[in-house]
């Protein structure tokens, strides 16, 4: 039987705010250029729907622009993010490389389910080779409904996983455990807000938790 643990990126994996300021403020002084923006980049309010699919994030940031500036902006911001990350400008949580190379000899099947864009995700990826893991990694592109539900389910299906554990750090991470009757564990990291992870089966302040976790809950729901 295969045993899965599906990983959100941001937040979870990836040490976002390493290039998520510098990324924002790169863009917002391009819209301040275009004359589109005439105040300080929205680092504060950004954090707070850290984690959301991006055509939300534009709708909260720029709620007063038109569809065609979010969508310049949404571009714009995403090649940011590409370069800052192929310029190293970023960091893996530590023991990212250490849980991934214990799971995959112990036969866990790891994917990757993020709210991130393709080529965002990608770059990641490829930069820190998470290949040599990583069973496959699912972009909330490939969801109409933009639901990480949605996009776990995908996961669960194409793969055929009876017992699986979602590892994440917001809300919608718990949720899409929860609603494919999958263990939720939550990441007490850097964007985590306590209420979300009050409905967690599990709660971790570091990644290499995962190896005293993961086993024996797994096995468990083997036997069920």
């Amino acid at each position: 039987m295969s045993q899965a643990i599906i990983f959100d990126m941001d937040g979870t994996l990836f040490q976002t705010e390493r290039i998520l300021e510098l990324s924002l403020d790169e863009t917002f002084a391009y819209l301040r250029s275009q004359n589109k923006w005439d105040t300080d980049t929205p680092i504060d309010k950004y954090r707070e729907i850290m984690g959301a699919p991006l055509p939300k994030v534009w709708e909260t940031l720029l709620p007063n622009h038109s569809k065609k500036v979010r969508d310049e902006t949404d571009s714009y911001f995403l090649s940011k993010l590409v370069d800052n990350i192929q310029g190293g400008k970023g960091a893996l949580y530590p023991n990212v490389v250490k849980v991934f190379s214990y799971l995959k000899d112990n036969n866990f099947s790891i994917y990757i389910a993020s709210n991130g864009l393709v080529e965002y995700l990608k770059a990641i990826v490829n930069y820190y080779n998470l290949d040599n893991w990583v069973t496959e990694t699912f972009s909330i592109q490939r969801i109409d409904s933009l639901n990480k539900s949605d996009l776990v389910k995908s996961i669960k299906k194409k793969y055929s996983l009876a017992n699986g554990i979602v590892v994440g750090d917001r809300i919608s991470d718990i949720n899409a455990a929860k609603d494919n009757d999958f263990v939720a564990i939550g990441c007490n990291f850097d964007f985590t807000q306590e209420d979300e992870l009050s409905m967690a089966d599990f709660i971790i302040d570091d990644l290499v938790e995962l190896q005293a976790i993961v086993p024996k809950r797994l096995g468990a729901l083997q036997k069920v």
